[in-house]
Formats: structure tokens, sequence, C-alpha cells
């Protein structure tokens, strides 16, 4: 996607759309979040970071800028969908124990698929749900002491 919020609001501009304040207030929610975000904390002021909004008014703006190709839609487990950057990454990864999610890096996407094609004929794609797992830091127990060993 675009290098910041203001070059967001041009793109919007230049394909003849009105920059509202409510629309406005999304696409700094998308730049202001960490990752990918549900509508409802962008409507709830992403936990005091910005003024809230109207849900509504949400998930029409976030409509207007998937179909702009400015945010992608995808799933990151059960529950809501999330909204993200376009551009981010390819595909995601969310950690089944603490539901961290984190982009994946196109290239090492693209060694991925290509083993799954030689290996099965299928051609995979990533964009819309992601590869659940254990992140690092899960994958980790800590003990009374404060020392780390490996989970089995």
């Amino acid at each position: 996607m675009s290098a910041g919020p203001s070059s967001a609001i041009g793109a919007l501009r230049a394909n003849g759309l009105r920059v509202s304040a409510a629309r406005r207030l999304v696409v700094e929610a998308l730049y202001a979040a960490d990752g990918p975000v549900r509508a409802d904390d962008i409507a709830g002021g992403l936990g005091g970071r910005l003024p809230p909004s109207d849900l509504s008014s949400v998930y029409r703006n976030l409509e207007t800028l998937v179909q702009m190709g400015l945010v992608e839609h995808v799933r990151l487990g059960q529950g809501a969908g999330f909204y993200a950057l376009a551009g981010l990454g390819r595909g995601w990864a969310r950690c089944e124990t603490c539901g961290r999610h984190v982009a994946l890096d196109p290239e090492a996407l693209d060694v991925i698929c290509a083993a799954i094609e030689r290996l099965t004929g299928f051609e995979p794609r990533f964009s819309h749900f992601p590869l659940v797992g254990r992140c690092a830091d899960c994958r980790i127990v800590r003990s009374v002491d404060g020392s780390a060993r490996p989970a089995t």
C-alpha cells in the first residue's frame, strides 16, 4: 500500500471519492494499528489511540478501501475478519495459543507453495486464511524460577 495516510487519502481523491471525517479516521486507524485489526477495534478507537466511531460507517469505509485494493480483508481464525493495509504480506500466520498474528514473507511463501505443488500437484494460496501454529514465545515453557525450555 501507500507510504502513509496522506498517500491513501490522495488515492481516494484520485478515484473521485470524497474523504469524509469517518473515512479519514478508518485510514488513520489502519496505519496506527500494529497489524491486522478488527472493524470493532477501529470503531472503538483502537484502545483510546483514536476517537471512537460508528461501526456501520467503519464497515462501509473498509469495504470501499478493500474494493480499491488499499486494504485486505483476512481471516485470522474464528470470529470477525481482520483488515490490514494491502502489501503487508501475501499471507498470515496466527498463533493458536496467544492469538498473535504476523505477515509472512512473500519469498518464504513462494518456497512453501512450490514444495506443496511439487509434492501434491495442488497450487496453494494463503491470501485469505492463516497458517496456524504456535509462535516462538508460546513454544517456550517458563519454569517457576524463570528459566526457559522448549515446550514439548
